[in-house]
């Protein structure tokens, strides 16, 4: 639902300081593939549980002490009942991460990058769209968790982050928008995993990518 607002930064106007964002079950049901008798309950349900989600923002001051700032992804919904169309109030200080997400995601159709299924895999792909021009990230395993938003007990129990998460986000990337992705994990001098590295390009066989 997020990145469908984002497509239509573009369009935006600004209002008192927030943005303003109509969804319709008619494009929501054709882009993501739903029935589109379904689609206005399911803007409904999504719109309610993302009423409730929050930015968290971690900063470590001079002293190392941890500072955590949370605010809302949205300030109000309105549900135009016989209409089939909602309308999402984002936030102002939501304005900086609709316009990165924008910068991230929008290189690709937000049409195909609808196939995707798991959760991790969006947020893998959100990752490597930040490192787009190296094509290479590194990262420790504690932030990998965090931005995947996997349960804590996957921070220290790899096999099932590398079974349920990784290996599962990597495979259905390559397979359902033709990236080419290869990944290692990185160890201490203990031989216990403390980060993650990922390489990745886009197919030039097969790309359904739009080019950069």
């Amino acid at each position: 639902m997020i990145m469908s607002c984002v497509a239509q930064l573009d369009s935006l106007r600004l209002e008192s300081g927030r943005y303003k964002i109509k969804l319709t079950a008619v494009d929501f049901a054709r882009t993501f593939k739903i029935e589109a008798n379904t689609a206005y309950e399911q803007l409904k349900k999504v719109s309610a549980r993302l009423y409730e989600r929050s930015i968290k923002r971690v900063q470590i001051t001079r002293l190392g002490k941890k500072v955590i700032t949370k605010h809302r992804w949205v300030s109000s919904i309105t549900y135009h009942e016989g209409e089939g169309w909602i309308e999402l109030g984002f936030c102002h200080e939501a304005t900086p991460y609709l316009v990165a997400l924008r910068g991230h995601h929008t290189s690709y159709k937000l049409e195909q990058a609808s196939a995707l299924r798991s959760i991790y895999s969006w947020r893998l792909l959100e990752m490597l769209m930040q490192f787009k021009k190296t094509g290479l990230v590194r990262i420790s395993i504690e932030n990998f968790c965090h931005a995947m938003e996997v349960p804590e007990t996957y921070l220290d129990n790899y096999k099932a982050l590398r079974r349920r998460v990784i290996e599962a986000a990597v495979k259905e990337l390559i397979e359902k928008d033709n990236w080419l992705i290869e990944w290692k994990p990185v160890k201490n001098g203990t031989r216990k995993v403390t980060g993650l590295e990922f390489r990745f390009k886009r197919n030039p066989q097969q790309s359904l990518f739009e080019k950069y």
